[in-house]
């Protein structure tokens, strides 16, 4: 995988939806979203801040299956 950028949990919110999450909650600083196809239920939590690590999106994005679709 290339080397991830480091982006705001704002434009991480905004690309979930595109790939169809919806926020459900949010406790603190994360936000909570989810995703439900016909075999399963996919949660994702976002830490609000302005940098969120790179780590931090390399394992949101390893969670949610997102870099093999």
């Amino acid at each position: 995988m290339a080397k991830l950028p480091i982006l705001s949990a704002h434009k991480i919110i905004k690309t979930l939806k595109n790939a169809g999450f919806e926020a459900v909650s949010q406790k603190g600083s994360h936000i909570k979203m989810k995703k439900k196809t016909t075999n399963e239920t996919f949660t994702a939590i976002i830490p609000n801040y302005i940098e969120v690590p790179a780590g931090t999106l390399k394992s949101i994005i390893r969670q949610q299956s997102l870099g093999t679709e």
